[in-house]
Parts: C-alpha cells; sequence; structure tokens
C-alpha cells in the first residue's frame, strides 16, 4: 500500500493548509462540542480540504479525521487518520504552537506520518523503515539516558478532569526527578520534538488516534520508543495513553513513574 503513496505529494497538500492557520477570522469562529472542547472554522477548513483532496487520489482509503463521525471505519483496511489542527486551543489563544497531523494506517499498522507547524515552516515526516525526517533532513533522538539530563514534556488530559489528581500526581514525581518539564499544547508537536531531540520523553493519558498517529511513527523512525502506559503498542481504534521518549528515559517512566 505505501509504496502507491506519493508522499511528496502529501507534503504539499499538507503545507498549503499554511493560510487556514494565518487567517485570524478563522480562528476566531469557534464551534463548542463540549464545555471546554471546541473547533474553530479554520479545524473545519483544513479537514474539508485535506479530505477532499485525499479521496480524489485515494478513493479507497477510509478517512479518519477529528471533525467528523468516524463509525464505520474498519482498521482492517487502509485509514488515513486526520488531525486538522492540533492544538486548537493555541490557535484561539494566538499562541503559535499547534500542526496538522496526517497519518496513514494499514492492518492497524501505522505506514506514513506527517506533522506540520506552519508558524515554524517546519514539516515532519516519516515512512515506516525509511527513516524520520525534518525539511527533508534526518532526525534523531536525543541522547538522553537519565531523568536528571532529560527534558520532559507532559499533557494535561484537559477534557478529562477526572485523571487531573493521577496525573497531576505523575507529573510532581517527574519534576522532582527531571531537568525540567515543559506544556505545549499539540501532542503531534510534541511527539514531533521528540523525534528530533528538542524535548527528550512526552506523556499523556487518553489521547485520540489522530493526536499521536503520525508522530508516534515520527518517535520510532527516529530511534524513539512509543507505547501505552502498559508497555504496549498504543491502540489506533480508541483512545489511549501515550508514553514516548529516547530508549532510557521512555523506560525510567515506564518503571518509575506511569
Amino acid at each position: 500500500m505505501k509504496e502507491m503513496i506519493d508522499v511528496q505529494q502529501l507534503i504539499h497538500i499538507i503545507r498549503n493548509m499554511k493560510p487556514c492557520f494565518l487567517d485570524g477570522e478563522m480562528s476566531g469562529r469557534i464551534t463548542f462540542k463540549g464545555d471546554i472542547d471546541f473547533a474553530t472554522e479554520a479545524d473545519f477548513a483544513v479537514q474539508r480540504q485535506v479530505q477532499e483532496r485525499l479521496l480524489a487520489l485515494y478513493p479507497d482509503i477510509q478517512f479518519m479525521g477529528e471533525e467528523k463521525d468516524n463509525s464505520g471505519i474498519d482498521f482492517a483496511g487502509a485509514v488515513w487518520i486526520l488531525d486538522p489542527v492540533d492544538g486548537t486551543t493555541n490557535l484561539v489563544h494566538r499562541f503559535d504552537h499547534s500542526a496538522v497531523s496526517l497519518a496513514l494506517a494499514v492492518d492497524s499498522r501505522l505506514e506514513l506520518g506527517i506533522v506540520y507547524n506552519p508558524y515554524r515552516d517546519e514539516l515532519f515526516h516519516a515512512v515506516r523503515g525509511g527513516g524520520a525526517y525534518l525539511n527533508g533532513n534526518p532526525i534523531h533522538v536525543g541522547p538522553a539516558a537519565q531523568m536528571r539530563e532529560a527534558l520532559i514534556s507532559v499533557g494535561t488530559a484537559p477534557y478529562y478532569h477526572e485523571l487531573a489528581d493521577r496525573n497531576f500526581e505523575r507529573i510532581k514525581s517527574i519534576f522532582l526527578d527531571c531537568q525540567d518539564i515543559r506544556r505545549l499544547g499539540s501532542a503531534a508537536l510534541d511527539l514531533s520534538y521528540v523525534a528530533c531531540g528538542r524535548i527528550d520523553a512526552y506523556f499523556e493519558p487518553n489521547l485520540k488516534p489522530w493526536d499521536y498517529g503520525a508522530g508516534a511513527l515520527l518517535v520510532k523512525e527516529a530511534g524513539g520508543c512509543v507505547t501505552d502506559f502498559e508497555g504496549r503498542e498504543p491502540a489506533l481504534n480508541r483512545p489511549c495513553c501515550v508514553v514516548a521518549g529516547t530508549p532510557g528515559i521512555h523506560r525510567a517512566l515506564l518503571e518509575r513513574y506511569l
């Protein structure tokens, strides 16, 4: 399947979504899906445009997107997994740290991942077995092996307040042992930053497949590790707790903190 995919064509499609992020009117038009869960016109516009182009090019591949009903998706086949704006809260607050995230899974295995940050014009991509890249240049996870030398990014699972006590207990324990922590607000970019060595690990409970699909492949292809909190392969058909990092820091987080 991946042999028939034109990766450069996909990269071109995703890069062309940049104007949607920079359009202040789009980011200011908000649709609430819950008390603190919302989407902007930019979310809908990016998803609509990417979906139209993918379906025109690859009509036999299913499409999963954050801003649609995904019932009936069969992961035994081929599935595009799109988060049109990962970091919508950042977008609304003009905190310029959001991304488009596109993955391709075949038979529940990630084959391709693209994450694009339009503010920095940084495009990360990976194809299974082919390494990971930032703007066409190879990337690799950082060298950190000990907690005291690790910069770790965390997610707060903002839609699941019932998890707050346990999650912030974890964060406190990790903070006391690592070099420092960050909370950046985009799972796709957190994972991309692990892949290129800017941060050494990232974890968050209850992520959706579109949050972590592309980024997980980037980390793996860059020499890192990605699992759920039990050390298993993250599931693509349901919300999942995800931890990613350099091999040493990933192992330490699993064994001592999660």
